[in-house]
C-alpha cells in the first residue's frame, strides 16, 4: 500500500515539476521568437530601403553628371563648330574619358535635321522633329528621354540639351549606353533571387529585369505603391514566391528604381533562429524530464565534477608558485652572472690595453692575443643579451642599448617590405646621409618603428606609388623622414592617429596598434614622432632619435 501511495506521489511530484518547469519555458520562447520575428523584419526592410535609396542616388549621380558634360560642352561651342564631325569625335572621346557610357553624339538644328553624327549608326541627316523628345527638349532645354525604339530600332534613351544661339535654337544629343546603365542598375541585386530595375510611371521596363520580364515590356507591379520616400511592400508573383519589394523615384528623371528580394532568402537567417530556438526548448525538455527522474545521481555527478575541479585548482596553484619560483631565480642568475660577466669586460678592456705596451707589441703571438680577446667579449656581449632574456621573466623589458647604424637598420627593414612593395608596384627610394653617426640605441625596436611606419604608407598608396625615406644628424638628433605620396589625412585623423586602436584601414584589415607601439617604443628611447598630412599631397612620418655616443668597449 505504501508502495502505491509512494508511486502516485512520485508520479503527482513529476507531473507538478514539469507544469510548473514547462510553462514558463514555452511563454519565454514564444515571446522571444516574435519579439525577434518583428525585429528581424524591421531590419530587412531597412536594409532593402538603403540599398533602394543608396542605388537610387547613384543613378541620379550618373544621370546628372553626364547632363552637365553635355550641357558644358553645348554651352562652350556654337553650332558651326560642332558641325565638324572630327571635332565632335574628339569632343565625345574626351566625354568617354572623363566619364564614360557615351554612345555617340548628334548635332540637330531647330528643325529636327541632325546635322552633324558621330556614332556607329547611319543616323546623319535623319530628322527628329516627330519624335515626342525632341519637343520636350525644345520646351525644356534638358531632357532625358524614356528607353524607346527610334530609327535604329534597339532599345536605348537619350540625354539632349538646347542651346539658343544667335536668336535660333540647335540641340546636342547623345545616346547612352544601355549596357552599362543596365549594370549599375542590376549591382543592386543579391542572393539567388534578388532583383533590381528601372521602369517609368506608365510601368514599363527601362532595363532587363533578372526574372520574368524585358526591356519596355510591361511590369505586373502597381507604381503607385511607391511613394516619393524609398518604400517597401510585401507581394507574391505568379510563381506563388512571397517578395519584398523596395522602391524608390529617382530625382533627375520619373523612373521608379525597384528592387525584389525573395522574403524566405531575407529571412533564412530568422527560420535558422526558430529551428535553433525549438532544438533549445527539445533539448531543455528533456533536460528537465532527466532532471526530475535523475536528480539524485545528478548532484552526485556535481559533487564529483566540483571535487575534480578542485583538484585541478590545487594543482594550477602549485604550478603558478613553480613558476613565479623559476621567475624569482632566474632574475637572481640573471643578476648574478651579469657581475662576472662586468668584470670579465674590464678585465679584457684591461688586457687590450696592456696589449699597447711596448713589451708585448714585440711578441710574436700580438694578433693571436688581440683575436682571442675579442673572442672573449663576442662571447660575453652574447651571454649578456642572454641574461638579458632571462630577465624578461622577472620584469618588463627595457630597450637593450648596443651600437646602432640607422642607415643600416632600415636597410635592413626594406629588406622585410621589398617583395610586398614590390607586388604593389612601389617604389622605395632612399637619401641617406653618409657616414651618419653610430648611436647607442636598440636595434631590435627601432626596426620595428621603421617597419610599422614603413609598411603603413605602403597600405595607404595601396597601388602605384613611392616612398621616400631621408635620413640626417645632428649634434643630439638623428633624423629620419619617411614619405609617402598616399591619400594623406584629415586634421581630426592627424589628432588621433597615436592613439591605441584608431586605424583608418578597413574593417578587419587593421588593429590600431602599430602606431601606438611606436610612439611608446620611440619615447622609451628618448626621442620623438611626428606626422604631418595633407589630403591628396600624402604624409610624412619625422622619427627624432637621440643621438647618443656608444660607451666604449
Amino acid at each position: 500500500m505504501k508502495t502505491t501511495v509512494y508511486a502516485r506521489l512520485h508520479r503527482r511530484i513529476i507531473t507538478l515539476a514539469l507544469i510548473v518547469s514547462f510553462t514558463p519555458l514555452f511563454i519565454v520562447g514564444a515571446t522571444m521568437y516574435n519579439k525577434v520575428a518583428r525585429m528581424y523584419n524591421n531590419k530587412v526592410e531597412e536594409q532593402i530601403k538603403y540599398r533602394a535609396r543608396a542605388q537610387a542616388e547613384a543613378l541620379d549621380l550618373f544621370l546628372k553628371e553626364r547632363t552637365a558634360i553635355l550641357g558644358a560642352i553645348a554651352d562652350t561651342h556654337n553650332f558651326n563648330d560642332m558641325l565638324d564631325e572630327k571635332r565632335l569625335l574628339r569632343i565625345i572621346d574626351l566625354m568617354n574619358l572623363r566619364a564614360g557610357a557615351f554612345v555617340d553624339l548628334g548635332v540637330i538644328d531647330g528643325s529636327g535635321r541632325q546635322q552633324a553624327y558621330v556614332g556607329p549608326y547611319e543616323l546623319k541627316g535623319k530628322n527628329y522633329y516627330e519624335q515626342p523628345w525632341f519637343a520636350e527638349v525644345m520646351s525644356k532645354g534638358v531632357y532625358v528621354s524614356d528607353v524607346y525604339m527610334g530609327y535604329r530600332q534597339l532599345p536605348h534613351f537619350i540625354i539632349a540639351v538646347r542651346r539658343n544661339e544667335n536668336q535660333k535654337s540647335w540641340i546636342l544629343r547623345a545616346t547612352i549606353d544601355p549596357d552599362i546603365f543596365g549594370d549599375i542598375v542590376r549591382s543592386a541585386q543579391i542572393g539567388k533571387t534578388g532583383d533590381a530595375y528601372l521602369v517609368n510611371k506608365e510601368g514599363i521596363y527601362q532595363t532587363n529585369p533578372r526574372f520574368g520580364g524585358k526591356i519596355l515590356s510591361k511590369n505586373n507591379v502597381d507604381t503607385t505603391h511607391f511613394g516619393s520616400n524609398a518604400t517597401v511592400i510585401e507581394h507574391t508573383n505568379r510563381q506563388g514566391q512571397n517578395l519584398f519589394y523596395a522602391g524608390t523615384w529617382l530625382k533627375n528623371k520619373n523612373w521608379l528604381l525597384v528592387i525584389s528580394q525573395g522574403s524566405f532568402e531575407e529571412l533564412s537567417d530568422l527560420t535558422a533562429i526558430r529551428n535553433l530556438e525549438a532544438t533549445i526548448i527539445i533539448v531543455g525538455i528533456l533536460a528537465i524530464v532527466l532532471t526530475t527522474f535523475f536528480i539524485s545521481r545528478l548532484v552526485i555527478i556535481r559533487l564529483q565534477e566540483a571535487d575534480k575541479k578542485m583538484g585541478e585548482l590545487n594543482a594550477q596553484l602549485v604550478q603558478s608558485d613553480k613558476l613565479a619560483a623559476l621567475g624569482k631565480m632566474a632574475a637572481g642568475v640573471a643578476h648574478e652572472i651579469n657581475n662576472p660577466l662586468a668584470v670579465i669586460l674590464q678585465k679584457t678592456g684591461w688586457m687590450e690595453d696592456l696589449l699597447e705596451e711596448e713589451a708585448f707589441q714585440k711578441s710574436e703571438e700580438l694578433e693571436e692575443f688581440r683575436t682571442s680577446i675579442k673572442k672573449i667579449e663576442e662571447h660575453v656581449e652574447r651571454a649578456r643579451k642572454v641574461v638579458h632574456n632571462m630577465l624578461g621573466y622577472a620584469r618588463k623589458m627595457e630597450p637593450r642599448m648596443e651600437d646602432v647604424d640607422v642607415n643600416g637598420t632600415i636597410n635592413q627593414t626594406l629588406s622585410l617590405l621589398e617583395n610586398h612593395a614590390r607586388i604593389n608596384n612601389i617604389e622605395i627610394k632612399t637619401t641617406f646621409q653618409q657616414e651618419l653617426p653610430i648611436i647607442a640605441s636598440d636595434q631590435a625596436q627601432l626596426q620595428q618603428v621603421f617597419l610599422n611606419i614603413i609598411s603603413n604608407a605602403i597600405d595607404a598608396i595601396g597601388k602605384n606609388g613611392r616612398v621616400e625615406i631621408e635620413t640626417s644628424s645632428s649634434d643630439s638628433i638623428i633624423n629620419v623622414l619617411i614619405s609617402d605620396n598616399g591619400p594623406g589625412l584629415t586634421e581630426a585623423q592627424q589628432k588621433k592617429v597615436f592613439d591605441p586602436f584608431y586605424t583608418t584601414k578597413q574593417t578587419g584589415k587593421g588593429t590600431g596598434l602599430g602606431l601606438w607601439v611606436t610612439y611608446s617604443i620611440i619615447e622609451k628611447l628618448g626621442g620623438a614622432v611626428f606626422l604631418t598630412s595633407r589630403i591628396g599631397k600624402g604624409s610624412t612620418f619625422t622619427v627624432q632619435i637621440p643621438n647618443i655616443t656608444p660607451e666604449k668597449k
